[in-house]
């Protein structure tokens, strides 16, 4: 019989987090304070986050101890399955060999919790009481909600008000995990007041919860402020999804030729590809691809420039792809994708040309979901939809070439709490949409004067 998939006992699980920094071939530009405009500092990050989670930040140190605590609570469900997708394979009929890291393993259904761990963690250590956090589809607050129970914090939840209203589960789970979750744009924080005087009916953004979960937390000295993507610390919590599969691929003698990942805020695409940047940078001969929606095009129609993450400008100025602070996406279901900017480590190396992105519409992606759900059996979230579209776009190029190749992907979560979406789908009510150059330009406006990378 063949294997299905390779898996790695506990006593294998890397001990260590990587820092992709450590081997940039040339260094990524600082964030910088808006009011002087010069590189921040740590304790300009004091009043948001725990110094010990700051140190992680700014750190370029290669490799970093994972805590005794955090590895305890990570066995829960880590290391988790490197799989085989050979149905798949067959319904694809090309010369394609299909690894998946399947990140669905764990107790919320994501990879978000590899990163919401060990938040919650630093910030119990270092004397915080409660953590405040935005959610987009809610797969981040569900798992921070999950962490912060297990380490006795209380957590507060903005969730986008589109995703609040399409995927109700998701804050029940959060209410199952003891936490607070409140559709933002809110009448709880003046950013959200504000948002609301103007548009009454604005079903929110990644970008104006973030404006609401940072306000909520500053006004409370006993809170900090937690992130499930974008910054460096998350990358590098992240990286445990790689680290786990290069182990993996060892055990079977095989090296991928493309590792994939979707791409909002940049966190699970890093998890899955950072370990294999540093191959890359080192002389490996691999292709690393984001798949991100085209209704939310950061990284393939954007500009790489200085904005801020949050609506309400309350965050350093981030060197990253951006279509504006001020960018309202639309009310797509992969709504953990819809953020107007990019990571700075992951806009770093596409600005450099260590990976590639590629957009897709929500009627490919979800195509592609239903064949997966079809074949493999498992039920993709919205998010994971769009790397497996990737895949099928990237089988579809080994055909026409001839060439055979190992693909590894990041399956970042699944979807069965999101089944609207695919009644959506089935029925044909999900509608296209693709952004188009005027609305890029109108977002745009909000960042023009700002510094040059």
């Amino acid at each position: 019989m063949e294997f299905s998939k390779v898996v790695l006992a506990d006593n294998e699980i890397p001990r260590q987090w990587y820092n992709i920094q450590a081997d940039l071939p040339t260094p990524m530009r600082p964030p910088l304070h808006p009011g002087t405009g010069k590189p921040v500092g740590p304790d300009d990050l004091a009043p948001v986050f725990p110094m010990n989670l700051i140190e992680q930040e700014v750190s370029t140190q290669r490799w970093i101890d994972i805590p005794e605590e955090v590895l305890e609570k990570y066995l829960i469900w880590r290391p988790s399955p490197l799989c085989r997708a050979r149905n798949f394979e067959k319904l694809l009929n090309a010369p394609v060999k299909i690894y998946y890291k399947n990140e669905g393993v764990s107790p919320p259904g994501s990879h978000k919790p590899n990163t919401a761990v060990p938040q919650a963690y630093y910030n119990k250590v270092f004397g915080i009481k409660r953590l405040s956090t935005e959610t987009g589809a809610g797969q981040w607050g569900s798992a921070l909600s999950m962490a912060c129970q297990m380490f006795g914090l209380e957590c507060r939840v903005f969730m986008v008000k589109v995703s609040y209203e399409q995927k109700p589960y998701r804050r029940l789970m959060m209410g199952a995990w003891g936490a607070e979750c409140i559709p933002s744009p809110s009448n709880r924080t003046q950013a959200g007041r504000k948002i609301l005087e103007a548009d009454p009916d604005c079903p929110g953004s990644l970008g104006i919860a973030i404006s609401e979960a940072i306000e909520d937390a500053v006004m409370d000295p006993q809170a900090r402020y937690s992130l499930g993507s974008v910054l460096n610390h998350v990358l590098l919590h992240q990286s445990i999804i790689g680290l786990e599969a290069q182990k993996q691929f060892e055990k079977i003698g095989e090296y991928p030729d493309v590792v994939l990942g979707c791409a909002g805020g940049g966190s699970n695409f890093a998890g899955i590809s950072l370990p294999y940047v540093r191959d890359k940078i080192h002389g490996k001969n691999v292709s690393i691809v984001a798949a991100e929606p085209a209704s939310c095009p950061t990284l393939t129609r954007g500009p790489f420039a200085y904005d801020f993450g949050d609506t309400a400008m309350t965050t350093p100025l981030l060197a990253m792809y951006t279509l504006g602070h001020d960018f309202l996406p639309e009310p797509i279901h992969a709504g953990g994708l819809r953020y107007h900017g990019m990571a700075p480590i992951v806009s770093h190396l596409a600005k450099e040309g260590m990976i590639e992105a590629r957009a897709f519409n929500q009627l490919e992606t979800f195509s592609a979901g239903v064949k997966w759900a079809r074949s493999e059996g498992f039920i993709p979230a919205p998010e994971t939809n769009h790397v497996i579209a990737a895949v099928v776009q990237e089988a579809e190029r080994a055909k026409q070439e001839g060439k055979e190749k190992v693909i590894l992907f990041n399956w970042s979560g699944h979807g069965i709490i999101d089944l609207p979406a695919y009644d959506a789908f089935l029925s044909g009510k999900l509608v296209q949409h693709e952004l188009g150059d005027e609305e890029i330009k109108r977002a745009l406006k909000s960042i023009e004067g700002y510094p040059k990378p």
